[in-house]
């Protein structure tokens, strides 16, 4: 069979490709709060990071390329998995998906990834009151 219908709804889209970084919301005060340094944050302010993900069903990978340093996790949905942090503190998590969206807990921030439509991806970090918030837009 070359074509097959899904009678669900809604859509779920595939999160593969890869995304670049359009602009950013609260980024200097959410990395002051997790203790990123500032000569770090003033670097980190104008990088425009690229980010790819790979996803096989409940597997993804994704690697988040930001000037030079490279964030790669791998994760199933579900399943405990540890975590690289922005910081480069590994934890412990597990990510699950809610129709577009990815959402992890790593410490006390909560992460999540929605897939708005298919070429925007908007990744929210919330700690306590302060939330950073990542658009991209897809490449590939």
């Amino acid at each position: 069979m070359l074509w097959s219908y899904s009678t669900h709804s809604p859509v779920t889209m595939s999160f593969s490709g890869k995304y670049q970084l359009e602009s950013q919301e609260g980024f200097v005060e959410f990395m002051k709060a997790v203790g990123l340094p500032d000569d770090m944050i003033e670097k980190g302010k104008e990088i425009k990071s690229v980010s790819e993900i790979e996803q096989n069903g409940d597997q993804f990978k994704v690697t988040v390329t930001t000037g030079p340093k490279v964030l790669t996790n791998s994760f199933t949905l579900g399943q405990e998995t540890e975590i690289e942090t922005l910081t480069g503190e590994k934890v412990k998590a597990v990510v699950n998906k809610d129709g577009n969206k990815l959402k992890v807990v790593l410490n006390k921030i909560t992460s999540t990834t929605e897939l708005v439509d298919e070429n925007t991806l908007v990744n929210t970090l919330t700690l306590g009151s302060l939330v950073y918030k990542r658009i991209s837009k897809r490449l590939a």
